[in-house]
């Protein structure tokens, strides 16, 4: 039997935000907004700017509303906010991705009865394209190479713990769904190889880094970074005869039962000590990064073997993890310490912990000519969102532009809408 944790998918490192956050507007209806003006940026600098210009889509969770945002040699601003939900209800837009041709951008729409979707609109004009149903309450988009295939995590973030939650397989041209597998504990997030073999998740109450096949879409490994439950086949089985999770799969690693619970649970006990939240893939292919929420720090695994490398202290709270993509660094939002470290990548040392302009960082997105990190920032209260703007030079914030409404995740595309 299903019970409802209120709000609790934002409350991992955020509950004061979740609380505080005021009633939303009237969700507005699907479509593209009227143009906003240009905000006047305060920072360091004044503003990131771009010689050959280039867009910032950012998704704001308690809206139902996609921000365009444009840097070029005259700053950043704010274009349009493109509607992705429907009048009746906040559809909870949570994660952004580009297709690596650039002509399209995915969002997860969280909310649904019972079940989320993702969709699928054009770059620059933002027009609907397409829409897929998937399971409960989808995350992360995470996109194969070629940009075919989709693979999106179903985290199930009111439903009871201790269960099997799946990814959803989307084949992007036509918006199909193919397949749904059932991976582990609350799967968030999704990222594929950049030789596109291999699909690696981020389990969070299971507390696993999962692999899978992403031609065939079965289950090729799992490994242990934390304490939290087990989710083996063998453990679902037993859990399912006896009508609810069994003793196997709420072992600790040395041995001790672990009542799975809530992701927002402050019961003794109930929380696993990684819980995972996202993982990445080093340029290389040789590396995947995960942000450990809980022991706050970032764990190196092998790609291939998934063993443990090197575990990087982070700022408390390490939410989001990618790396910049000429290799230089590996940057870790911190949700419950208004921070990124910014991480050096060879020595995988953390060379710079910079301030946030809000108190609860989230998404995190590089610039194509690689000077500067965005991070979004979450609202609380009557207080809206940011993205941040950080100088990947001087490790100093320069620029904070104003989001409404819970901006969650953010995704970078090298043209613009002119």
């Amino acid at each position: 039997m299903r019970r409802f944790l209120v709000m609790g998918w934002l409350a991992i490192g955020s509950t004061s935000a979740a609380l505080a956050q005021s009633k939303p507007a009237p969700a507005p209806s699907a479509g593209v907004l009227p143009a906003a003006a240009t905000v006047q940026i305060q920072g360091a600098n004044g503003m990131p700017t771009a010689e050959t210009p280039y867009t910032l889509y950012v998704s704001s969770e308690s809206g139902n509303i996609v921000s365009h945002v444009e840097v070029s040699s005259a700053g950043w601003r704010l274009v349009r906010q493109v509607g992705v939900g429907t009048s009746m209800d906040v559809g909870g837009p949570h994660n952004v991705a580009i297709s690596p041709n650039g002509k399209y951008w995915y969002v997860s729409l969280a909310h649904g009865t019972p079940f989320g979707s993702v969709a699928k609109y054009t770059t620059g004009r933002d027009s609907l394209v397409g829409k897929a149903q998937v399971g409960m309450f989808p995350t992360t988009v995470g996109l194969s190479p070629d940009g075919d295939w989709a693979f999106i995590p179903n985290s199930d973030f009111h439903g009871d713990r201790g269960h099997m939650n799946t990814v959803s397989v989307l084949y992007t041209p036509d918006m199909s769904a193919v397949a749904e597998v059932p991976v582990c504990d609350m799967p968030h997030g999704s990222r594929v190889s950049r030789r596109g073999a291999t699909v690696y998740l981020a389990c969070m109450m299971s507390d696993e880094l999962v692999t899978m096949d992403a031609s065939t879409f079965g289950v090729t490994g799992r490994v242990q970074v934390g304490s939290g439950h087990p989710m083996t086949m063998a453990a679902m089985d037993m859990a399912d005869s006896a009508g609810g999770a069994s003793s196997m799969g709420g072992m600790q690693m040395g041995g001790a039962p672990k009542a799975p619970g809530a992701a927002s649970s402050t019961m003794a006990g109930q929380n696993p000590d990684c819980l995972t939240t996202y993982v990445s893939v080093a340029p290389s292919d040789t590396l995947v990064y995960m942000a450990c929420n809980h022991s706050d720090e970032m764990q190196v695994r092998n790609a291939r073997t998934l063993e443990i490398v090197k575990r990087v202290v982070t700022g408390k709270g390490a939410y989001n993890v990618e790396p910049s993509p000429d290799g230089r660094f590996v940057v870790v939002s911190n949700k419950k310490a208004q921070s990124v470290s910014i991480i050096d990548a060879r020595t995988l040392t953390e060379v710079a912990r910079v301030p946030t302009s809000k108190k609860v960082p989230h998404g995190i997105a590089f610039s194509p000519d690689h000077k500067y990190v965005f991070v979004t920032c979450e609202s609380i209260g009557t207080d809206p969102g940011a993205v941040d703007a950080i100088d990947l030079m001087t490790f100093q914030r320069v620029g904070s532009l104003p989001i409404p409404l819970q901006p969650t995740g953010v995704a970078v595309w090298r043209g613009t809408g002119l």
